[in-house]
């Protein structure tokens, strides 16, 4: 690697001790039946960051077979359910970096919409007027957990002249959608939907918007540092050559996302963060047993076919995400200064091995066996102490 990027080493995990005395312990809590190297390197990077913040030991992965002095702070891979956050001890957003919902569809994309008018389909606890609080603040779509609901969304989008992106409601970083234009491209993306999977956690059948500019709104809150930041997103090509996720820019302050609103003064920005909050809003007054420490939404701008402008809230995540690690590195600086007001951080997740620019933090460059050749690392762009320096 060339002396402009900070490659942080990091034991394995095979063997390490539990976390010793009361100074606590930060464990990565993992859910997710496979993890790939790049996702298992950067989420020991996150583990060792957050334990430094809190002054806390990093335990590596929890061990259920373990005993632990204290309860750990957790950092799970997914969204938790309530079940399994009560069998852990966890109770408020404090204990862990993510969050904790009452059902499993409610960790997904498909509570941004309604279901569609007799659906066949319905999860157990879904909550019929989320989707319509939230109509305008989001893009035209349903919800669907059957492939013939996701067949009769599409087409009611194909009555109003819209184009329909399909997404699977597990996708991540832009993997697992398609879309559909007429009958024939349509007839092929519900081919290719497996239905006990959509039976179990649904799909997204939504306006698909082109051009379209992707926003990152949310915040972060871990032991007593608090931020809330506004973005954007990038996409990278994969090896595949498919458009993924390529990282993020933001803008952090100390605060909530009122806070933030208020350092706002572009109108189209505003509209944006606007729908975030109310997002949050109406999602947790819906749903009140979910808690989270992070709390971060997808915002679309853009056109519709027509011409006419859009603005709307894609999904939420309640867990570690591909901005994480701009955003530890931006309680780092809030940490070390307390007049620190302001300070913009990025992500970056290059789909090839290349030198990271001077100061940056890289917590994974090699050939990953899953997704080939790759570089991610996080840097500090900018900061303003509170005089706005």
């Amino acid at each position: 690697m060339a002396a402009g990027g900070v490659w942080t080493s990091t034991a394995p995990d095979t063997g390490r001790a539990p976390c010793a005395g009361d100074a606590g312990c930060v464990v990565e809590l993992l859910r997710r039946e496979h993890r790939s190297e790049h996702e298992a390197a950067t989420g020991r990077w996150i583990g060792e960051r957050l334990a430094a913040l809190l002054g806390f030991d990093y335990g590596g992965v929890y061990a259920h077979d373990l005993r632990y002095e204290t309860s750990p702070f957790y950092m799970p891979d997914v969204t938790l359910l309530l079940s399994e956050a009560r069998e852990l001890g966890i109770t408020g957003p404090h204990q862990l970096l993510g969050g904790v919902v009452p059902h499993e569809f409610v960790a997904t994309k498909t509570i941004t919409h309604p279901l569609v008018e007799g659906a066949r389909t319905k999860p157990e606890g879904w909550f019929d007027a989320l989707g319509l609080a939230l109509d305008d603040v989001t893009l035209p779509g349903f919800a669907a957990f059957s492939v013939e609901d996701v067949g009769r969304a599409a087409r009611l989008l194909f009555e109003q002249g819209l184009p329909a992106r399909i997404k699977r409601a597990d996708g991540i970083g832009g993997l697992g959608q398609s879309v559909a234009t007429e009958r024939k491209s349509l007839d092929a993306a519900l081919a290719h939907l497996d239905p006990p999977t959509l039976a179990r956690v649904g799909a997204v059948v939504e306006l698909n918007l082109k051009p379209v500019k992707t926003y990152s709104v949310g915040t972060v809150a871990v032991g007593p540092h608090r931020i809330a930041y506004f973005g954007m997103q990038r996409l990278e090509r994969s090896r595949s050559g498919l458009p993924v996720y390529g990282g993020s820019t933001l803008a952090c302050i100390r605060g909530d996302l009122n806070d933030l609103l208020a350092t706002l003064d572009d109108e189209a920005e505003r509209r944006v963060l606007r729908c975030a909050i109310r997002y949050d809003a109406e999602v947790s007054h819906a749903y009140p047993a979910l808690f989270a420490s992070r709390r971060n939404y997808d915002v679309a701008l853009g056109v519709d076919p027509s011409g006419m402008p859009r603005t709307g809230v894609l999904e939420q995540s309640w867990r570690v995400g591909g901005a994480t690690p701009a955003e530890v590195l931006a309680l780092e600086a809030m940490h070390r200064d307390p007049l620190l007001s302001r300070v913009s951080v990025s992500t970056h997740e290059v789909h090839e091995l290349v030198d990271p620019p001077l100061g940056a933090q890289v917590s994974f460059r090699g050939d990953d066996p899953h997704v080939g050749p790759m570089t991610k690392y996080a840097m500090i762009d900018a900061q303003e102490d509170a005089h706005g320096r």
